[in-house]
């Protein structure tokens, strides 16, 4: 269908509304990313390991999560969420991502099919890096990549100066360094 796995980039998808989220979902996989849907917002942060075990997440409906699920063995690149759900709207979503140690720097994107621009601000302030009008088309999607890109770079810039930083306190690297260094008399 497109691109290697490697590069295929993993989309959380949030709408309590079976329709939209069935749009979004194939939306998205026709621009070759890899999803996982799901109904609500403490179905997501289930989904990324960001509840507390409660009664309310034990006894919820295991099938409303899609069967692309895979929990914490895949990184998830992306999180597209509709702002109006029951429970946890997209803002309060949105909010315990931005909030967490491990999620923060994953892009969010709201949707909505209300134009409230006291709503759409909100969200972009608090660090939302778009917000969509429903119903999303591909156009849409495609204004994904270059957030996906951004967050691609910043983990490869992450993990090249790890790289370095190794590199430069390796053992062999710092005897041949000292040896290179001495001249014998």
């Amino acid at each position: 269908m497109g691109l290697a796995t490697e590069t295929q980039f993993h989309v959380l998808a949030v709408d309590d509304s079976l329709l939209d989220r069935k749009l979004i979902e194939r939306l998205l996989k026709t621009s070759s990313y890899h999803v996982t849907a799901v109904d609500s917002g403490s179905k997501a942060l289930e989904f990324l390991g960001l509840n507390e075990d409660s009664e309310e997440h034990r006894d919820s409906n295991p099938t409303s999560i899609s069967p692309d699920h895979h929990r914490h063995d895949t990184e998830v690149n992306l999180i597209i969420t509709d702002y109006c759900m029951p429970g946890m709207t997209g803002y309060d979503l949105l909010r315990k991502i931005k909030e967490s140690k491990s999620f923060k720097d994953v892009p969010v994107v709201i949707m909505s099919s209300e134009n409230v621009p006291a709503r759409i601000n909100r969200c972009l302030e608090e660090g939302a890096e778009e917000f969509f009008l429903k119903p999303v088309q591909l156009s849409d999607v495609n204004k994904l990549r270059p957030h996906l890109m951004k967050g691609r770079v910043n983990d490869d810039q992450l993990n090249n100066k790890r790289n370095d930083m190794e590199e430069i306190h390796s053992h062999d690297r710092t005897k041949t360094r000292y040896n290179n260094g001495l001249e014998v008399l």
